[in-house]
């Protein structure tokens, strides 16, 4: 097998938080973090939580510095802010508190995206990175941005038997000095 899921690997599943970054969307009316949810959940992992909050960088901020520094969450993904907009913020909230970005994802993801929705992709700013041991993925808040993001992208790099490599096989080593 040169690259995709090894069944004869078992399956480990990871702790994952849910942040939704919306000035409009409800726990109710959130499609995009509702689907998400349940795709984690399909998927075989644990969703830690699943939040809704303000497009405001000391919001955003405050929460994934909370999932970040709480070492039952492995991963955090977001949804919405990523845009051209003046409220879109994720990308200013979240990046500086990166310690390494993962730039293939933004590469990978537009790949994606583009096969999806064409040159609209241009105006999304998804990106993912890596603070504290946790990995943070920012996806665009559209119902079919988030299905890509995880559908295509993430959920191979989330699950440990993707071949030929995959990240939860880096978590115990993420740590190292």
């Amino acid at each position: 097998m040169i690259h995709g899921i090894d069944e004869n690997i078992a399956f480990v599943p990871i702790s994952i938080a849910v942040v939704v970054i919306s000035d409009t969307r409800t726990l109710d009316t959130d499609t995009s973090g509702k689907t998400l949810e349940e795709r984690i959940r399909n998927a075989g992992h644990t969703v830690f939580e699943r939040k809704i909050v303000q497009d405001d960088i000391d919001a955003i901020r405050a929460i994934v510095t909370e999932y970040m520094d709480n070492p039952d969450i492995d991963a955090v993904i977001t949804s919405g802010g990523t845009g051209l907009t003046g409220r879109d913020v994720t990308v200013e909230a979240i990046k500086p508190l990166l310690d390494k970005v993962i730039d293939g994802f933004s590469v990978v993801y537009h790949q994606v995206s583009f096969e999806s929705i064409g040159l609209s992709t241009l105006q999304s700013r998804a990106f993912a990175g890596l603070t504290k041991n946790t990995f943070i993925f920012c996806l665009p808040g559209s119902y079919g941005a988030v299905k890509d993001g995880w559908d295509k992208v993430i959920s191979a790099q989330l699950d440990i038997r993707h071949r030929p490599c995959n990240m939860v096989e880096l978590i115990p080593r993420l740590a190292e000095k």
